[in-house]
């Protein structure tokens, strides 16, 4: 599958908090870098971040190819979280992915500022 309709998907997948779908784009091995989570395993991540949201919408914006290594990709989005205690958090992100040879996601990075968005509103969950 190519690169842009795998993060098209994993985009769709990560809205609908599907586990199983979003699961399925990665490597086993995979390990998610995330500005509130850490850097921790794709299962980890999902489990804890789907348990964390009530609902979510995301507008893609843009997607962009890596010029010098042609397995990096990123998509450009706004996040529209609403977390498991009802509070609602918007954020733009850039998701950058890292494919393995068979198009699969074997790293992904988050990017976005937590400081006025959602770091908070996430240490209340806890």
């Amino acid at each position: 599958m190519e690169k842009e309709k795998v993060i098209k998907k994993y985009l769709g997948s990560l809205e609908k908090g599907s586990y199983e779908e979003i699961l399925k784009l990665f490597v086993p091995s995979a390990i998610i870098n995330s500005p509130l989570y850490g850097k921790v395993t794709a299962e980890v991540f999902y489990e804890e971040l789907f348990k964390d949201t009530s609902n979510s919408t995301i507008t893609l914006f843009n997607i962009f190819t890596g010029t010098d290594n042609p397995l990096n990709s990123a998509g450009h989005f706004r996040y529209d979280w609403v977390m498991k205690d009802g509070t609602p958090v918007s954020f733009e992100c850039v998701d950058v992915f890292y494919f393995s040879e068979d198009g699969l996601i074997k790293e992904l990075s988050i990017i976005y500022d937590t400081f006025n968005t959602s770091r908070s509103a996430f240490e209340n969950l806890r």
